[in-house]
């Protein structure tokens, strides 16, 4: 019981685990050792997206927006946010469950908004690629079961590069459109009395 330091209650006799320090979240020796692993906090593997990338077959802004997409899907379904090791804590606001929930929502919205944008086809292979963490391999079997695994392979590698470039195409267009929402709710200040 390395991480753990035992505590007994005083009402009860019952022992209860209690963590003495927060050790850092790393894979285990077996997985270090079958999967190469990128040097961001919390470790990942080498997704699709960093082999895309290093390929040049999409931009660092394509990468950018799976990444953001990684996190809303993560936020919106499984109810939990990846937080920076130097992140400082906002504190003028502190969520309770209610102000929590909506950014939830906002985070689903905007998933449901991609998915509505570029199709049901699109979201299954972002879902594959990101959250699944499946390799072009995996997925060209998946996909295309009567190809060749290396045809299937290359075709599955040329439609997420055209997905992850749509996905920011989208996210940019939708950036200059919330942008200019907000010119027009703030009347010009030449007009004011």
């Amino acid at each position: 019981m390395a991480l753990q330091a035992l505590s007994r209650t005083s009402a009860k006799t019952r022992v209860t685990p209690v963590l003495a320090a927060l050790a850092p979240a790393t894979p285990t020796p077996e997985r270090l050792a079958r999967s190469q692993f990128v040097g961001t906090h919390p470790m990942r593997v080498l997704r699709t997206v960093q082999a895309l990338l290093h390929a040049g077959d999409i931009s660092q802004s394509a990468a950018d927006a799976a990444e953001r997409w990684y996190q809303d899907y993560i936020f919106g379904y499984c109810d939990y946010k990846e937080i920076p090791p130097d992140h400082r804590p906002s504190t003028l606001t502190r969520h309770d469950s209610v102000s929590w929930q909506l950014v939830r929502g906002k985070a689903m919205a905007r998933i449901s908004a991609v998915q509505a944008a570029l199709g049901l086809c699109a979201h299954q292979r972002l879902r594959m690629m990101l959250v699944d963490e499946l390799s072009f391999r995996a997925m060209g079997a998946a996909l295309f079961p009567a190809l060749a695994a290396s045809s299937a392979q290359r075709k599955i590698a040329a439609q997420c590069a055209l997905v992850l470039e749509q996905l920011e195409a989208l996210e940019d267009a939708a950036r200059k459109a919330a942008r200019a929402k907000r010119k027009e709710r703030v009347p010009p200040s030449s007009t004011r009395p």
